[in-house]
């Protein structure tokens, strides 16, 4: 393992367990594995010193570490369920690398199911986290919340998630999404996360448009990103 001094890594977290797409970290993405093109697109990243895989799976690390990002270890069972939080397991990661005596100071999570990013997307969101205990990627979504998207309540009748009384959709605030793509976090934001949840620590948005934002969960998902990622390679989009 590499023992020199970092201030900025990336996390890379890929179970080898997947109900909604089975193996999808690994499946053929393009012509590589769909873990490699994240890694790729950290590597590419300036900021970023080393590119770190949180993983319980064999073949993903074996993966990984050919494709350029260190495997320190196979993450413990525990925290490799399908009802398992994200956090926990960059914390227990962060730990580990900390206990070799470095210096970490920003942690650059970056989703291994969202390839369509660019490495720029990473460098821009890096770049907001300097006033910021967290920086995560959005996205515009499809619905507002305040006109149409709704809930049903215990009589079974339909109502707004968020009333407003705005007669005009340009006054209602602007709303996104979160896309899962990246997450910057300050080393003291992810700590506190890893013990009072998410929500714990501040976030501001970096923002990305919707065909960069898929999220691949199931083979429906996949077959959308390979569509965009085909037409990307056509437009010669840029790592």
């Amino acid at each position: 393992m590499n023992t020199k001094r970092s201030t900025v890594i990336a996390t890379i977290c890929a179970r080898g367990g997947s109900k909604g797409l089975p193996r999808k970290n690994v499946l053929q993405f393009g012509r590589k594995p769909l873990i490699a093109h994240t890694i790729a697109q950290a590597l590419a990243c300036p900021s970023i010193a080393e590119v770190y895989v949180s993983t319980d799976d064999e073949e993903i690390a074996e993966v990984a570490a050919h494709y350029g990002a260190q495997v320190p270890y196979r993450r413990p069972s525990e925290l490799a369920t399908d009802t398992a939080s994200k956090i926990p397991a960059i914390e227990h990661l962060v730990r580990h690398l900390e206990s070799y005596g470095r210096r970490i100071e920003t942690v650059v999570d970056l989703q291994p199911t969202s390839p369509l990013r660019a490495s720029w997307d990473i460098s821009k969101a890096i770049d907001l986290a300097h006033d910021a205990a967290l920086v995560v990627s959005v996205t515009e979504p499809s619905h507002s919340p305040y006109y149409t998207l709704v809930e049903q309540s215990m009589d079974g009748v339909l109502h707004l998630s968020k009333r407003a009384a705005f007669v005009r959709r340009q006054d209602a605030p602007q709303v996104w999404g979160l896309n899962g793509s990246i997450y910057v976090w300050r080393r003291d934001a992810l700590a506190e996360a890893a013990k009072h949840g998410f929500w714990s620590v501040e976030a501001r948005p970096y923002v990305m448009p919707r065909n960069r934002s898929v999220d691949i969960d199931t083979a429906e998902d996949f077959e959308l990103a390979q569509w965009l990622y085909m037409k990307q390679q056509t437009q010669q989009a840029p790592i």
